[in-house]
């Protein structure tokens, strides 16, 4: 197979050329594939960089996180001139900080917020069966059944059964009992030894029995990715590390925003217009932050965002005997235990935030609360030893009169504060193709003579051929001198576009071997990374194009020098600009390390924003500049 420095690649019976990026003025050259015309590349960066200052666009968005990503890809599936731009990296913030699942919410069935389950569930088989079968995957979970000695427990235990497994079963019903579109198993009750047969760890003496359901997991950092990349095939302008600074407006109507480009030299001729008919703040818990940029013209959004910040701890498979996740409810909300690769992730917790939204720090209180709740259920308890990784994100929950952030809603809202400007705030990860959808009919409305959203049908960079290419898995790796279980491994993180890094190891076989710190990572992951997945930064690699950062003891740091001599290859780092990369991602890791050990919110903050920024800013302290500016959505 030729390599990705030769003219073309074979991929099936297609002949991809690959010897420039696959981008024509507003489409992309229908002459080369998807995969080539979606690379985000250094050269495809400085490329869009010059479009965002010469042209007018239909649409601009403004976040880079799932609904933004989701949003520009309806908008450039629909034949508009798209643009987005994202302050840091894509899902860099909440995006990439969930619990890795694709789910209608158990919970939201008891809130009777029934539209929003069925939804939610709808998008599951989609991007299960259709539009991500390579990054979503069914998961079997547990729900144990609480159990209580002797014959006065018996109706408790029925009535508890009965409850949950109504629960369960309306959870299937929503999903639909019947078709091909479900991507998961039905739901199945257990006995207490059935349920410790699949789960060893649990306590014999904390259930009754359990029920197994099926939820999608996912990589949330690279879902986000696959989506941006997707938009970029269709023509989409992207641009990360571009911070929005401000609206421009003509009287009272928007129509273009002041960026800033974050990695320009020196900052020199950093800050230009671009300009937009409509634009699109997909800005998360930032979404208040528009309220400064309005106060000027009198206009207010008329919808809060409030934050609630959500803790996950990751520990090694070995510390839980168990072949299936677990959920459990707690007294302010649920616990989900998901296997995760060699890894338990374990949260989340479900508190309000009110401090830094670019960095949340998880205290010493947020872990020690979540290990109580699982200890409950374990016959083994952990302690903080059993910790490896530890990560921390913020929902963003439209603000209502809920006491308990847990209660408020995941619906979505699009409003239109300004005209010209649109914005989609709330909802929840799984739903972000419908919020995308949403807000994008609304812009449709506006601009006049655009075809309806097609992305129920749009398989991502990634999905199509995977079913084949996943069935021939073994012959693959036969024919690459590769173990079937790497293999699998790019399968189920790139899809169809593992031929790309299977190219790149056979020009390159040193691409091939594992990564200083992180043997289930290759090398060639990184230099894809920065080849054609626009990572610009050492964070943006160990954090969300791989997961090492969470995933291993060392947090990355015994990867760190590696990273930046394979990412610096491509990017044209000089030595200095090397160390200065692994600085900056040592003094982050320090800072996170230290914050885990504060007692409360304030002082973990305090700690964790003890470390700067790479990107050079301090993004909601109002210490890089102009106090007015929009951090983009995460």
């Amino acid at each position: 197979m030729a390599g990705l420095h030769s003219p073309t690649v074979r991929a099936g019976r297609h002949l991809l050329p690959l010897a420039r990026d696959g981008y024509r003025g507003r489409v992309r050259d229908p002459n080369l594939s998807r995969a080539l015309a979606g690379r985000l590349s250094p050269q495809r960066r400085a490329a869009d960089l010059r479009r965002l200052r010469a042209e007018r666009f239909d649409v601009l968005v403004i976040g880079g996180g799932v609904t933004g990503a989701g949003a520009a890809l309806d908008a450039a599936s629909r034949g508009l001139k798209v643009a987005l731009v994202e302050a840091r990296d894509h899902a860099a913030g909440t995006s990439s900080r969930s619990s890795k699942l694709i789910h209608g919410g158990l919970r939201y069935l008891e809130q009777l917020e029934f539209g929003l389950v069925h939804e939610a569930l709808t998008e599951r088989g989609l991007l299960a069966t259709r539009l991500a079968p390579h990054l979503v995957r069914p998961v079997p979970i547990l729900v144990p059944l609480p159990g209580e000695p002797g014959a006065r427990g018996l109706p408790a235990r029925a009535w508890r059964r009965a409850y949950y497994g109504l629960g369960v079963a309306a959870y299937d019903a929503f999903a639909g009992l019947l078709g091909g579109d479900r991507g998961m198993p039905l739901h199945r009750h257990l006995s207490r030894e059935g349920a410790r047969r699949l789960f060893p760890s649990l306590r014999a003496d904390a259930l009754a029995g359990a029920i197994r359901y099926h939820d999608g997991q996912v990589d949330d950092a690279r879902l986000v990715v696959t989506l941006a990349r997707t938009a970029a095939s269709l023509g989409a302008t992207v641009v990360t590390s571009a911070r929005a600074v401000g609206l421009i407006r003509q009287a009272r109507e928007v129509t273009g925003v002041r960026v800033r480009d974050l990695e320009a030299p020196n900052g020199a001729g950093a800050e230009f217009e671009v300009r937009a008919r409509t634009v699109i703040a997909a800005t998360g818990v930032w979404s208040d932050d528009l309220s400064r940029m309005l106060d000027d013209v009198g206009v207010r959004p008329g919808i809060r965002v409030r934050a609630s910040k959500g803790v996950h701890l990751v520990v090694p498979r070995s510390a839980i005997t168990g072949e299936t996740g677990l959920i459990l409810r707690t007294p302010t909300s649920v616990l989900f235990v998901i296997p995760w690769g060699g890894h338990w992730i374990i949260g989340t917790t479900d508190t309000d935030w009110r401090l830094d939204r670019s960095h949340p720090a998880a205290s010493a209180r947020d872990i020690a609360y979540l290990l109580d709740q699982v200890n409950t259920v374990l016959e083994r308890p952990l302690t903080t030893a059993d910790i490896e990784g530890v990560y921390a994100g913020l929902r963003p929950l439209l603000a209502g009169e809920a006491d308990s952030t847990s209660k408020l809603s995941r619906e979505h809202a699009v409003f239109e504060p300004m005209l010209g400007l649109l914005v989609v705030a709330g909802g929840k990860y799984t739903t972000y193709r419908v919020m995308a959808a949403d807000v994008v009919d609304q812009a449709a409305r506006r601009l006049g003579g655009v075809r309806r959203s097609r992305t129920a049908d749009l398989p991502l960079l990634g999905a199509d051929g995977y079913a084949a290419m996943w069935r021939d898995r073994a012959d693959l790796a036969r024919r690459h001198g590769m173990p079937v279980g790497v293999l699998e491994h790019l399968l189920e993180r790139y899809g169809t576009l593992t031929l790309e890094l299977l190219a790149l190891i056979d020009a390159d076989p040193l691409l091939g071997s594992p990564l200083a710190g992180a043997p289930e990572y290759l090398a060639a992951e990184v230099t894809y990374a920065a080849r054609a997945e626009g990572a610009l930064h050492l964070e943006d690699v160990l954090t969300r194009r791989t997961r090492i950062s969470f995933e291993t003891t060392h947090r990355g740091l015994e990867s760190a020098e590696h990273t930046a001599e394979l990412m610096g290859a491509v990017l044209g780092w000089d030595a200095a600009t090397r160390a200065r990369e692994v600085d900056h991602y040592r003094a982050r890791v320090a800072a996170e390390r230290q914050s885990q050990t504060m007692p409360d919110d304030a002082t973990a903050d305090a700690a964790r924003l003890g470390a700067p920024d790479v990107r050079g800013f301090a993004a909601d302290r109002g210490t890089d500049g102009d106090p007015a500016e929009l951090p983009s959505a995460r």
